[in-house]
């Protein structure tokens, strides 16, 4: 598998800098491959709703922008990638404690990419979240590899 087209401290300054609602989430990415990424959304008491659950747009924040982080990972940095659509299906309550997304890229075309991520309770094996959805990404440099094994046809 070949490296990331990005780096992490280049990944999170794009986060915070170039989406800064969720950018001010204090997300980390804790793992970065070419089309995968796991980041970490902190605890934080604003982010819990009554019933002393973690809230759902805080989760979807989270999903969205791992998906942004796995497209970016095998395209380099082209900002314009933006969300086509997205849905989130929450499995079960998460705890009031850190959420871990983990994400891959499914299928990397030329115009779009469609990926998936599980999100997770911190210390719990079992989801509390799955998300699937499709960025769009606008005239660049050809993709030339990804997850999926797609190989632009202009790499060769």
């Amino acid at each position: 598998m070949s490296a990331p087209a990005v780096s992490v401290d280049e990944l999170e300054a794009l986060i915070r800098e170039g989406v800064p609602l969720v950018g001010n989430y204090g997300i980390t990415i804790e793992q970065l491959g070419a089309g995968t990424v796991r980041m970490k959304l902190p605890y934080n008491d604003s982010f819990v709703r009554p019933g002393g659950t973690v809230t759902g747009p805080a989760m979807f924040g989270l999903a969205d922008v791992a998906l942004y982080a796995a497209v970016l990972s095998l395209i380099g940095r082209v900002e314009l990638a933006v969300t086509t659509s997205m849905t989130i299906n929450f499995l079960r309550r998460p705890a009031p404690v850190a959420i871990t997304a983990d994400c891959r890229i499914l299928k990397m075309g030329k115009r779009l990419a469609y990926g998936e991520v599980l999100l997770f309770s911190e210390g719990d094996p079992e989801p509390v979240a799955h998300a699937t959805g499709t960025y769009s990404i606008p005239p660049h440099e050809p993709v030339t590899l990804a997850v999926s094994g797609y190989h632009s046809p202009d790499a060769e």
